[in-house]
């Protein structure tokens, strides 16, 4: 591979922007993408693929270059060298690169190897709450599967079209695909594209969601004219899926805190063909009261840690904070007890969380389950989905009945 100084560029202007800055990795991409029109597939793969590389072994890396945040611009060039020289790649005779130790790089690639903080990349203090909940040999296998890059995975729009219909035509458009087995809905790439600038996808036959989350509408056993209330919305994955599965029959209403992410979700399910949603943006008590004992479904999409789904947000792992788990738990009782008030009786609701951790998952399900709001429901079944073993994100989703 020949390294191109506009590209590199690029990349170094985002590693600063994630780490100095503080801005999101899915974001700062976004944007470098934007800067030059004549790059190609090639190109914009390279700055976001090693832009997210670096991001996602930054411990290891700026353990074998010395360097330390706040990165200097010199720093991020080392961090850059010491990424090129384990891949392999021959460094140009640029002045960003003199004097770089490649052997030395290798060596201490080597020593570090035998440490699993350093070997996967991982803060201290994340890995101490992992292996505490899910046990050192779970944690290892379940961290390395997180540090490998994810699949792009696409959910087949069912109000529009069917899953062979919608290989065929991405075919047509030059893009490869295959079936996941027991994924209903779920198609991958072979080969990593992007899908948003297709026509298909201007069409509304697709929606890009991994295979995991594609799990939890489906768990929450809907049908065609129910009233289902999805409370934690944001922009609309998985109240999209409903709207499929509901066949476009019955009422969905998305709620938020956030109104910007119920605008993002109007516009897709415009696109989607869904027209049985209606929005609502939690800004007081008076909306989830106006609901109480009216929703034949609840599904409860809880904020999270997000630890099951390193993957796509590998930057997320350096910017969590142990008092935001903290946090989060108690965030994800309150929305519990709270939200549940809108199931009636005999209705069904589904909590689901894109974490790992028991702490935020099963245990959040036996609290409320012991606790005056949750005396009358019960648990139907739940689903712990790890990354290891499913190779999608990981997630977890209980069914909970309330029986009077």
């Amino acid at each position: 591979m020949r390294l191109h100084r506009n590209l590199c560029f690029a990349v170094i202007d985002g590693i600063i922007q994630v780490f100095n800055e503080d801005a999101y990795a899915d974001k700062v991409i976004q944007q470098l993408l934007k800067r030059d029109k004549r790059w190609g597939s090639r190109d914009r793969s390279f700055v976001a693929e090693t832009t997210y590389d670096i991001v996602r072994w930054q411990r290891l890396y700026a353990k074998i270059a010395d360097v330390k945040q706040p990165f200097s611009r010199d720093d991020v060039w080392r961090l850059f060298a010491v990424w090129a020289t384990l891949k392999g790649i021959k460094l140009p005779d640029w002045k960003y690169f003199e004097g770089t130790p490649t052997r030395k790089i290798k060596g201490r690639f080597d020593e570090l190897s035998s440490n699993r903080v350093y070997k996967e990349s991982r803060p201290d203090w994340i890995d101490e709450v992992c292996v505490k909940e899910l046990g050192e040999d779970v944690w290892s296998k379940e961290m390395t599967a997180l540090n490998r890059q994810a699949e792009v995975v696409l959910r087949v729009n069912t109000l529009k079209t069917t899953k062979a219909e919608l290989q065929k035509r991405l075919q047509s458009e030059g893009i490869e695909t295959e079936e996941i087995a027991n994924y209903p809905d779920a198609i991958k790439l072979q080969e990593r594209a992007n899908v948003f600038k297709t026509d298909v996808f201007k069409d509304g036959w697709f929606e890009v969601q991994d295979a995991s989350s594609q799990l939890v509408a489906a768990y929450l056993d809907v049908k065609p004219g129910m009233k289902v209330v999805d409370t934690c919305a944001g922009a609309g994955g998985k109240t999209l899926h409903l709207s499929a599965l509901m066949q476009n029959k019955g009422q969905i209403v998305a709620m938020d805190i956030y109104e910007s992410k119920l605008k993002k979700l109007k516009i897709r399910a415009r696109r989607d063909g869904a027209h049985n949603i209606d929005l609502k943006v939690i800004d007081s008590t008076k909306p989830i009261k106006k609901l109480h004992n009216k929703a034949d479904r609840v599904l409860i999409d809880a904020p999270c840690s997000g630890l099951g789904v390193l993957r796509r947000n590998p930057d997320s792992k350096w910017k969590l904070q142990p008092e935001f788990l903290d946090r989060i738990r108690e965030t994800q009782q309150d929305v519990l007890k709270q939200y549940s008030k809108m199931l009636k009786v005999g209705g069904k609701m589904v909590y689901a969380t894109c974490s790992v951790l028991p702490s935020e998952n099963q245990e959040q399900v036996k609290a409320f389950l012991n606790s005056s709001e949750g005396e009358h429901f019960k648990l139907i079944k739940d689903n712990k989905i790890l990354s290891h073993k499913s190779g999608y994100d990981g997630f977890y989703m209980a069914l909970l009945e309330r029986e009077n």
